[in-house]
């Protein structure tokens, strides 16, 4: 049996083509779940799906099949999100919205779904995977820090709410993570010593550890939120960052 007893459970994962999505479906099926793997195109594999998570009825509708279909959807992980890069004063109003649609309402749809289908029951865990820049000002990354940050709040404010019914949930914050969303922001191959580094001149710290993330790192620690080997965490915002924020 393994460590973390997530065997034989369901879980319901957005954001799953590629990236950190795809390695906590990998993690979580090598523990014997069952997961419903989404994406705005369905991933490729069995057992996956489309969904736009800024769709509110599409969410709903998508778990009240997985519940019809295979039974009570225990595992819920909002991994879906968009980069923005752009300087406030060049921030439309559209790019703002398209940001916070994914970034922001796609976890309340899908923590909204999971909460009317888990309350009943009085069991459930759900992660949202946002972004170590929810706690720490970025240059030009105004609409995705904000989004992010409002990500984590609604997932604090939903876990009190469902807290006296068993359910906990959580926020992780990964910092630099080695996927095409990080790697796109690079010019050459120094992308990743530069981010090691740090900049002065834009106020980011670099990161302590020395290394970037993988996916699997990031997995690994959804992987530990979900279970019960966290069975007495809950709103909590765990950063798996390398120390990049220097948070207390």
């Amino acid at each position: 049996m393994s460590w973390l007893g997530l065997e034989g459970r369901i879980a319901l994962v957005t954001g799953a083509a590629g990236g950190i999505g795809a390695a906590v479906v990998a993690a979580l099926r090598a523990e014997g779940v069952r997961v419903m793997a989404t994406d705005r195109a369905a991933p490729a594999g069995p057992d996956s799906a489309a969904l736009d998570v800024t769709d509110s009825a599409a969410v709903d509708t998508l778990v009240a099949r997985v519940e019809r279909e295979w039974g009570p959807v225990t595992l819920g992980v909002s991994v879906a999100g968009v980069l923005s890069t752009v300087p406030v004063a060049e921030l439309t109003d559209a790019e703002w919205r398209r940001v916070f649609a994914v970034n922001a309402d796609g976890v309340m749809h899908l923590g909204r779904a999971l909460a009317r289908v888990m309350q009943p029951r009085g069991s459930g865990s759900i992660v949202t995977v946002g972004s170590n820049a929810a706690g720490i000002p970025r240059q030009n990354m105004t609409a995705y820090a904000a989004s992010k940050a409002a990500a984590a709040m609604f997932t604090r404010c939903l876990g009190l709410e469902l807290a006296p019914h068993g359910i906990r949930c959580n926020h992780l914050a990964p910092g630099s993570t080695l996927t095409p969303m990080q790697t796109g922001m690079w010019a050459d191959e120094d992308g990743a010593a530069r981010v090691i580094a740090g900049s002065l001149p834009a106020f980011k710290s670099g990161i302590p550890l020395g290394k970037l993330a993988t996916p699997e790192d990031i997995a690994d620690a959804v992987l530990f939120l979900l279970s019960e080997r966290a069975g007495h965490i809950t709103m909590a915002d765990l950063y798996v960052d390398g120390g990049a924020t220097l948070r207390a």
